[in-house]
């Protein structure tokens, strides 16, 4: 990663894309051709050779820039090392596959580099062990204030996945319910092997409660079609269960599946999803000889953080309808608070999921389904929560994600410091050039870049709002003076251009003023006498005049 001068392995940009460093080196495009290749590095070569200057101090600037411009021109005049680079990055350089049998294709050096990423995936596979669990505790206002315990009941459940080889995997887990006075829990163990790429099967144990011994197969059918078969003996009273289920994708963004169950309980459930990208939705219709209903959910996203929920049950044994949502408190956590009314009364339920761990509290707040109940356990959620966003949430995370970036520059203050640095060693080798450009085309009228600052643009208004929140902040502000780099920039046509798809950063003369932020580079300028402005993304073409 270049950020004006710090060497090292080329990173990965906000957009998941490699910044394409060593074409932003030479100011080139990711389609130029040999010759235009070789043409940047003779205009940069005569900037930055180390013999054109006389003080060590000069020389020594001169040479540390001269070896990133030579290295970019290495790299890419190589057709073999700039076709891994195009797809790898540095990151495909520095694994060696330059250095491997010959490999003439895209195809061919995308299949070797993933081969070479598995191998040290499946090094780290076999010590991996994922927990997973949920916590479910029923509360009863009435019961309470009749002067029975609050608590009415409870269930736990919790289970370890772990990878014994690549294609094995023991699942072992447990679950606990208690009701009043009575209880009971049960113990499972699975195995599960990965046949082929497109089969598995399962061997299922449990004992306690639902003490049985299952078998399962699933595989996939087509390219849109998986289909599950199994069957399980009851260790209880001898009784045997066939289970069949069969998944279809039926577009882009939703599947459903048939569920058939054959046995002491026959039954036979259908189920539809999708899933867009601000959306969900889910139902089912289940129907056997005791059972008959339907269920479904509809979620929708109202940002990154926050969504709202609704859904129902309605059936032989059931009558419920439920409205609530939720917001993500972390990277890893959400909470969720839901109104449900139905048959058992009125409830509030609250959630709290984080990774694969959920803890649900059911609360019941009465068995009445009068409408002054219903409207006041819908209402007064709601308003104590806008009230809590207004006042008290939003504030606090404005000022915690303010501060958060402020840590993170902090952590990160001596890698910028180094990089401003490098980016200030080479611009002070442009500014000869550059002014001499600027002035030319102000005599006739031409293209003169006034003012031109890259980074976070928001950092003028982040520090007033910072003042405003009571954090104290003396680092320097997220953006970097590129007047003259840009100038210099200008070919002697007076015209601009910086390529689409490359990360600016890596242009001599900048650095990356503020990691992991999103950052825009402004460029003031006169054309013709006319004052101008523009704003461009991070990579973002741009084209003056």
């Amino acid at each position: 990663m270049s950020d004006g001068g710090v060497h090292g392995r080329e990173k990965l940009g906000e957009d998941g894309v490699h910044g394409r460093e060593l074409y932003a080196r030479l100011h080139v495009s990711p389609d130029a051709s040999d010759e235009d290749i070789k043409k940047a590095y003779r205009v940069y070569a005569q900037v930055y050779h180390p013999d054109k200057y006389q003080s060590h101090q000069m020389q020594d600037i001169a040479t540390e820039n001269f070896q990133r411009i030579r290295e970019a021109y290495e790299i890419l005049s190589d057709e073999r090392k700039r076709q891994i680079y195009d797809i790898y990055g540095m990151e495909g350089l520095v694994s060696g596959l330059e250095l491997g049998p010959k490999l003439n294709t895209p195809e061919e050096i995308k299949a070797e580099f993933e081969r070479m990423k598995q191998r040290q995936e499946e090094e780290k596979f076999a010590a991996h062990v994922r927990p997973s669990g949920s916590w479910l505790a029923t509360l009863s206002l009435p019961q309470f204030l009749k002067g029975g315990g609050i608590m009415k009941g409870m269930v736990m459940s919790s289970e370890v996945q772990s990878h014994v080889s690549r294609k094995d995997t023991i699942v072992l887990g447990g679950n606990m319910a208690v009701s009043g006075d009575s209880g009971g829990g049960a113990a499972t163990a699975m195995f599960r092997h990965q046949i082929s790429s497109a089969s598995s099967m399962e061997v299922v144990a449990s004992a306690g409660l639902r003490s049985l011994l299952g078998f399962n197969t699933s595989r996939h059918l087509s390219l849109h079609s998986t289909g599950t078969m199994g069957i399980s003996v009851s260790f209880k009273d001898g009784s045997v269960n066939l289970e069949n289920i069969w998944t279809r994708q039926l577009s882009e963004s939703s599947s459903g599946n048939i569920h058939l169950i054959l046995g002491a309980d026959p039954n036979i459930a259908v189920g539809w999803q999708r899933k867009e990208e601000r959306s969900s939705a889910a139902g089912e219709l289940k129907f056997g000889p005791t059972v008959f209903g339907a269920t479904g959910h509809y979620t929708h996203h109202f940002s990154s953080k926050s969504h709202g929920r609704i859904g129902g049950r309605i059936g032989s044994n059931a009558l419920e309808f439920e409205i609530g949502g939720g917001r993500r408190i972390s990277d890893y956590s959400t909470i969720r608070m839901l109104c449900s009314l139905g048959f058992e009364g009125i409830f509030w339920r609250f959630e709290l999921h984080r990774g694969s761990q959920k803890l649900i509290i059911p609360v019941l707040l009465t068995r009445a389904l009068n409408p002054l109940a219903a409207i006041g356990a819908l209402v007064l959620p709601s308003s104590l929560y806008t009230f809590l966003k207004v006042c008290v949430i939003k504030p606090f995370y404005r000022k915690r994600e303010h501060q958060k970036i402020l840590d993170k520059r902090q952590k990160t203050l001596s890698q910028v410091l180094e990089a401003r640095a490098a980016a200030s060693n080479a611009q002070t080798l442009l500014r000869n050039v550059a002014n001499r450009k600027q002035k030319k085309q102000a005599e006739r009228g031409g293209l003169v870049i006034t003012e031109a600052v890259y980074g976070n643009l928001k950092g003028h208004s982040e520090n007033e709002e910072e003042t405003t929140l009571g954090i104290d902040n003396e680092l320097p502000l997220p953006m970097l003076d590129v007047t003259i780099p840009l100038n210099f920039l200008v070919d002697d046509a007076g015209k601009l251009e910086l390529h689409e798809g490359i990360k600016k950063s890596g242009i001599m003369g900048f650095c990356d003023p503020c990691p992991g932020e999103p950052k825009q580079l402004e460029v003031s300028y006169t054309f013709q006498g006319h004052p101008y402005k523009v704003v461009v993304d991070d990579y973002g073409g741009l084209q003056l005049p």
